[in-house]
């Protein structure tokens, strides 16, 4: 009996210990395995489609490569236009008179209603924030060898998890020490989950930053992909969102007495990029998230502030876990203990 109780304790040691260092070994790389799960998980009806006239590895490598296409249009193309605008715009700060003009105007503004003895200087705060545009953006385009490595991995990784996919949905089963029942459910869920947000919300972003965008070139606002750039990460925001960006652009141009642009970006931006999101949102997003948009807004910023721009994905699916687990213990377990 004795020797049995000293087994018992040396296999959980063992087992902590074990999963202690497999944490620390893989600890390097779990943001290449969160993006790697979430992106096979949302392009896995592409990955299907392909899979019924052709073999596994084949259907996999085809849905990576056009992910692959698709994602390189996107980074180089409009980075290259946003980092070209992104210059304009800070010789337009520093230089212009008429910014220059504008931007006194609201710096007085601003001072008289802030107590006495407090500044505020909103110059040198847009030059602050045009240039960590700027330099975040350069550092897509000068990637060190550690972040082309981390793309090939992420890449890799979506390529085993597509081609495996029934292999790893059986894993997690057996590891689990839940019911088959509750492992499927949590699964589900967060595959919702991972394709509301980006499916969904980021998706839903791209479209308000690209209309916010167009809107700006139709009326005049110098360097609009800049803007839409900054309108996609806003739009994030529910209720005010791309409003953060388009209700100072209306300003502007109020401000600057261009009238008929400011009343025409006014109406583009109530009737559709104000719209967008209640036309969309039912489509794309639906029941997906089954969570509240200020609990989603709240565990995204959380996520960023903790994670750095991966937490935009995993602060969302951390509490639609959570809601889940909470789920399954008030369906099952509570009735457990109640009966």
């Amino acid at each position: 009996m004795q020797t049995k109780i000293i087994e018992r304790y040396f296999f959980f040691i063992l087992l902590f210990a074990t999963f202690i260092f497999s944490f620390l070994i893989f600890r390097p790389f779990w943001i290449v395995l969160v993006l790697s799960i979430s992106f096979s998980i949302v392009l896995y009806p592409i990955y299907g489609w392909f899979n019924k006239k052709l073999p596994n590895w084949l259907s996999s490598i085809i849905t990576v490569l056009l992910f692959i296409i698709v994602i390189s249009i996107l980074l180089f193309g409009i980075g290259v236009v946003v980092f070209n605008q992104s210059q304009n715009v800070y010789d337009l700060v520093v230089n212009n008179e008429n910014t220059l003009s504008f931007i006194n105007l609201a710096d007085n503004s601003i001072n008289k209603i802030l107590p006495e003895g407090i500044t505020f200087n909103l110059h040198e705060k847009i030059s602050n924030f045009i240039s960590l545009i700027t330099n975040n953006i350069t550092s897509v385009f000068t990637s060190t060898l550690s972040t082309i490595f981390s793309f090939f991995l992420t890449f890799l990784s979506m390529f085993y998890f597509l081609k495996d996919s029934t292999y790893w949905k059986k894993a997690i089963k057996v590891l689990s020490p839940l019911s088959d029942k509750n492992d499927q459910k949590i699964m589900d869920k967060l595959s919702l989950a991972v394709n509301g947000i980006l499916k969904g919300y980021l998706l839903l972003a791209f479209i308000q930053g690209t209309l916010v965008g167009i809107g700006f070139a139709i009326f005049g606002i110098p360097n609009p992909a800049l803007w839409g750039l900054i309108a996609m990460t806003t739009a994030l925001v529910p209720t005010i969102g791309s409003g953060l960006v388009t209700i100072p652009a209306i300003i502007f141009l109020f401000l600057t007495g261009n009238f008929i642009q400011a009343i025409g970006l006014s109406i583009w931006g109530v009737a559709i990029v104000g719209t967008i999101d209640n036309i969309l949102n039912p489509i794309i997003i639906g029941n997906r998230i089954n969570l509240h948009p200020i609990l989603i807004m709240f565990s995204a910023l959380g996520g960023l502030s903790l994670f750095g721009p991966i937490g935009i994905l995993v602060g969302p699916l951390t509490m639609s876990l959570f809601y889940t687990l909470i789920s399954i213990y008030r369906n099952e377990f509570k009735q457990e203990n109640n009966s």
